[in-house]
C-alpha cells in the first residue's frame, strides 16, 4: 500500500464535518452502534458489569469523538501540575495501535513505539513518570499503585467503564466540535453528546488566533496548544519557528486532525507542503522521501516513530497545553476534596 493511499484512508469521512448527508448504510450501522453502546452503559449502571477502583484517585482524560482533540498534551500538563502539587502520578494507557495489545508493558522514553504506542512513548519522554500500557486499564492502574503512584491519570478511556474513576475530563476540538452530531460510523461520535456534558470538566482545544469558527462553549475551559520552536532530530540546536517564516517546508502530521498542525505553521508565515497520514501511522523511510530537499517539520507524535530514518533536515515541533490558572485551581480543589476513595470501590 502506498503512502498516498494510506493518507487517504486516514482522513475522516467528509460528511462527518462538511454538512453532506451521511450514506444510508452508515446511518443504519450508526443505529446498531447506538443500541450496543447504550446497552453496555446500562449494564454498568445496573452493576451487571463491574467497574473496579484501584484505591487511589483516578483522572480520565478523553473525548467522545473519534480522532484527536488534544488529549495527550493535556495529559502531560496534568501530570506536570500534579507533581508540582506534591503528588506521585502515574499514567495508564491502552497504547493504541501497538503490536501486541494483549501484552502489558512498562513504558519509558526509550521504548519502541511499535511495542508501546506513539502517545505513551511521547508522554513518558516528556514527564518521566511511571507509565503502564494495558488493554485492561484497571490492571494498569493497579500496577501503578503497586509501583508507588498516588494518582492515576488515564490517557483516553472515557468509554473504558471497567475502570472506576473520580474525575472525568472531556477534551473537545474547539473548531470541529461534534461534527454532524451522529454516532459512528455516520458521524464522529463514540457516545451521545449528553455523555460529555456529564464529565466533571470540559476542555475545548482552541487554536491560536482562535481559527475559523473555533470556540470554547458555555461551561468549557479554553485550552491552547502553543508551539514556538523546532527541535532538530539529528544533531544541531533548537531554533524558533520564525526561522522558517517565508520558506517552504514539508509538514508531516499523522494525528487525528492533521490540518490543525498545518494551520498552526501557516499562521507563522511558513509555506506548507502538507503530508497528512493516518492517526498512529507506522512510518517507513519511503514515507519521508518527498523528492525535494526542503526542511521537514513534523509533530512530536510522528517523530518518535521515525527514529531509525531521520536526517539533519528533519525537525519536530513540540506543543504545550496552556489553560487558565482558574482551571488548575478548580481541578486541584476537586482532587483534594476526594480524600480517600470509598473502601467499597476498592478491589
Amino acid at each position: 500500500m502506498t503512502g498516498r493511499t494510506q493518507r487517504a484512508q486516514g482522513q475522516a469521512p467528509r460528511y462527518w464535518y462538511d454538512g453532506a448527508p451521511a450514506p444510508l448504510f452508515a446511518k443504519l450501522l450508526s443505529g446498531l452502534y447506538a443500541g450496543v453502546t447504550a446497552t453496555r452503559r446500562w449494564l454498568y449502571r445496573k452493576g451487571w458489569l463491574q467497574s473496579r477502583h484501584p484505591g487511589v484517585p483516578v483522572v480520565v482524560v478523553g473525548n467522545i469523538t473519534a480522532g484527536g482533540s488534544g488529549k495527550t498534551p493535556l495529559t502531560i500538563a496534568i501530570v506536570e501540575r500534579l507533581r508540582q502539587q506534591g503528588y506521585k502520578p502515574g499514567v495508564a494507557s491502552r497504547g493504541h495501535g501497538r503490536e501486541d495489545e494483549a501484552a502489558p508493558l512498562w513504558v519509558d522514553a526509550r521504548t519502541d513505539p511499535a511495542r508501546a504506542g506513539d502517545e505513551p512513548v511521547l508522554i513518558a519522554a516528556h514527564t518521566g513518570v511511571r507509565l503502564r500500557v494495558d488493554r485492561d486499564r484497571h490492571a494498569a492502574a493497579r500496577a501503578l499503585v503497586e509501583a508507588g503512584c498516588d494518582v492515576v491519570v488515564c490517557d483516553d478511556g472515557l468509554q473504558h467503564y471497567g475502570l472506576a474513576r473520580d474525575i472525568e475530563i472531556e477534551v473537545i476540538d474547539g473548531q470541529r466540535r461534534y461534527g454532524n452530531g451522529r454516532l459512528l460510523p455516520a458521524g464522529p461520535l463514540r457516545e451521545p453528546v449528553e455523555r460529555g456534558r456529564r464529565c466533571d470538566f470540559r476542555v475545548a482545544n482552541v487554536p491560536e488566533g482562535n481559527g475559523e469558527g473555533a470556540r470554547a462553549g458555555f461551561g468549557e475551559w479554553p485550552m491552547r496548544l502553543l508551539a514556538n520552536k523546532a527541535l532538530p532530530l539529528v544533531g544541531g540546536r533548537p531554533c524558533g519557528l520564525e526561522a522558517f517564516a517565508g520558506h517552504r517546508v514539508h509538514a508531516v502530521a499523522g494525528i487525528g486532525n492533521p490540518e490543525r498542525f498545518f494551520a498552526m505553521l501557516r499562521q507563522r508565515d511558513i509555506a506548507v507542503v502538507p503530508h497528512a497520514f493516518p492517526d498512529h501511522h507506522d512510518y517507513s523511510e519511503a514515507d519521508l522521501e518527498f523528492g525535494s530537499p526542503l526542511p521537514v517539520l513534523m509533530t512530536e507524535k510522528d517523530a518518535v516513530k521515525c527514529r531509525d530514518f531521520l536526517a539533519p533536515s528533519h525537525f519536530s515541533v513540540p506543543v504545550r497545553a496552556e489553560l487558565p490558572e482558574a482551571f488548575w485551581v478548580a481541578f486541584i480543589a476537586r482532587l483534594q476534596a476526594l480524600g480517600s476513595p470509598d473502601e467499597s470501590n476498592r478491589s
